[in-house]
């Protein structure tokens, strides 16, 4: 791992009025260096493999940038994006089959999907993690999103990995459930 980078968004007045609660979204993004980079592979079970540590790693630094209790953790989403040497799969095995359970599990929180966006860039690509309720993707007041890029990264070598969370939702938020 080469670097860590969280980015944290605290809104406390939209629309010229307070915010009730806390308002908080964090992306936070660890950088490595892609074991596959710059040739083909069809056995992608070493990445498959490595997502399970990295949304292990990436729940506890973004809890720890969040500064907010666990409980509160009401929205979660995660991205990637690859260097120019490795390809959009690379992301897919990263953070779709084994990535959740530890976040999941360091949350208490569950069954929804968490919500993903995968990329293939340079350095500087900002990525926009989408963000959905941990429990119940139809919760509207969650349905949010927060952007990350780094400016030195993803080199050609590298990938980006994103998890999102976020504490209360929206500011001002009003629409509810769907019918």
């Amino acid at each position: 791992m080469r670097k860590v980078v969280s980015v944290v968004e605290t809104t406390r007045l939209e629309m010229g009025r307070p915010v009730d609660g806390l308002r908080r979204k964090v992306a936070t993004a660890v950088v490595f260096r892609n074991p596959l980079a710059g040739r083909y592979v069809d056995d992608l079970d070493d990445l498959v493999a490595l997502g399970a540590s990295l949304g292990d790693t990436l729940v506890h630094e973004a809890l720890a940038a969040l500064g907010a209790p666990v409980a509160e953790v009401s929205a979660y989403g995660k991205a990637a994006i690859v260097g120019t040497e490795g390809e959009i799969e690379h992301a897919a095995a990263l953070i779709h089959p084994t990535f959740g359970a530890p976040v999941r599990a360091a949350l208490g929180k569950g069954p929804a999907i968490i919500p993903s966006t995968k990329l293939l860039g340079g350095p500087g690509t900002r990525i926009t993690v989408p963000l959905t309720n941990c429990s119940d993707i139809w919760v509207f007041d969650d349905m949010d999103a927060i952007a990350i890029g780094i400016d030195d990264s993803p080199r050609p070598d590298e990938i980006v990995a994103v998890l999102g969370l976020g504490v209360g939702g929206r500011p001002l938020h009003r629409i509810g459930k769907p019918s």
